[in-house]
């Protein structure tokens, strides 16, 4: 789904720049009130994934692969607004050190893979908690179709930006027909990853997840200081377990760990036939129109390390690199966004503790 330049005439990638920009504003307010001292660190680390996530490509059909899109995933688990962010972030570091994804597209892309996926998966996600029964199954439920369904709303809104101001001369159509057919694929996959990895942190650290907040109840730890409640523990109240007590810093690394054995050591193994768009492009005559990118010769370009001659080592190195990247800008912008909510509440770092 990464667009890359000349896909699309100058008023349509205007255009779609002009409406990322200000979805992007929009979202830096409203993720002041989902931003606490525990969604700013996760929403770090979850930028952090959907770049590691997005460097595996899994096989969809014959000669087609796809990858992890990440907005509806986000959005479970930080929030719609910071999820937005999340993947703006990710699009951001691709883009300018990796040549994935055009600069003159990068407002196209941001609208498709992190607007659109962020907000159709969250308006999926609650009407389907909304009114449901309360327990980790409907979480993890809705979590799988709300995924699904986000991945080929953003090639649904690739195909009309395509109408609007595409550069091939391609009946609308086959193009609708296309998009729509493989990334109705990739969604099972997208899915299928959401629900795997909402279902994996409801099971560490419920609280963490901010589509269960007000579906799920309280969890309470055992301490050395008596029983704490820390946040909301899906379905009803199980038996106390030693991963029930992990506190929030362990998560942090050991989800931080993950993303880089996904980026470093994992992404080597993933599927090389082209994803969605680019074999819908490659069909339909499309990618005759794409542009060289800007960032091609970077030391990234292509994630892979220029000078490094191992292509295992070459492409772990640059997979390790984004996985810092990410984590770097994500959990900056987070930070300040966090420290602003705690000054507009009257809040010192001291007090916030």
């Amino acid at each position: 789904m990464h667009v890359p330049d000349g896909f699309f005439n100058v008023p349509v990638s205007v255009g779609a720049g002009i409406f990322a920009a200000a979805g992007v504003a929009v979202c830096l307010r409203g993720a002041k009130r989902e931003l606490d001292d525990r969604t700013a660190p996760m929403a770090g680390l979850v930028a952090a994934f959907i770049f590691a996530a997005q460097m595996l490509n899994f096989p969809v059909a014959a000669g087609t692969s796809g990858h992890l899109l990440g907005g509806a995933l986000a959005a479970i688990l930080v929030g719609p607004y910071t999820a937005v962010l999340c993947v703006a972030v990710v699009l951001l570091v691709q883009g300018f050190f990796f040549a994935d994804g055009g600069l003159t597209a990068l407002g196209v892309n941001i609208t498709l893979m992190a607007i659109v996926t962020a907000v159709v998966g969250w308006a999926v996600f609650r009407l389907i908690t909304r009114g449901a029964p309360r327990g980790r199954a409907t979480l993890v439920a809705a979590s799988f179709v709300a995924a699904l369904i986000s991945v080929p709303a953003a090639a649904l809104v690739f195909t009309a930006l395509f109408w609007l101001g595409g550069t091939a001369p391609i009946e609308l159509g086959s193009v609708a027909a296309a998009m729509g057919g493989v990334h109705l694929l990739i969604g099972l996959g997208e899915g299928f990853i959401t629900a795997l990895t909402v279902s994996s942190v409801l099971a560490v650290r419920p609280d963490l997840v901010y589509g269960a907040r007000g579906m799920t109840r309280a969890l309470t730890l055992r301490t050395a200081e008596g029983e704490v409640q820390v946040g909301q523990q899906a379905g009803p109240a199980a038996p106390e377990t030693p991963s029930a007590g992990i506190g929030l810093r362990p998560v942090l690394v050991g989800g931080a760990l993950v993303a880089v054995l996904l980026a470093g050591v994992v992404s080597f193994y993933a599927s090389s036939a082209p994803d969605g768009l680019e074999k819908v492009a490659a069909d339909k005559g499309l990618s005759a129109q794409e542009k060289p990118h800007a960032a091609e010769n970077g030391p990234l370009a292509d994630y892979s390390v220029k000078g490094v001659e191992n292509q295992r080592l070459s492409g772990g190195l640059a997979g390790v690199a984004g996985v810092a990247l990410t984590i770097a800008a994500g959990g900056g912008v987070f930070y300040v966004i966090r420290r602003r909510r705690r000054v507009s509440d009257g809040m010192t770092p001291a007090s916030a503790q």
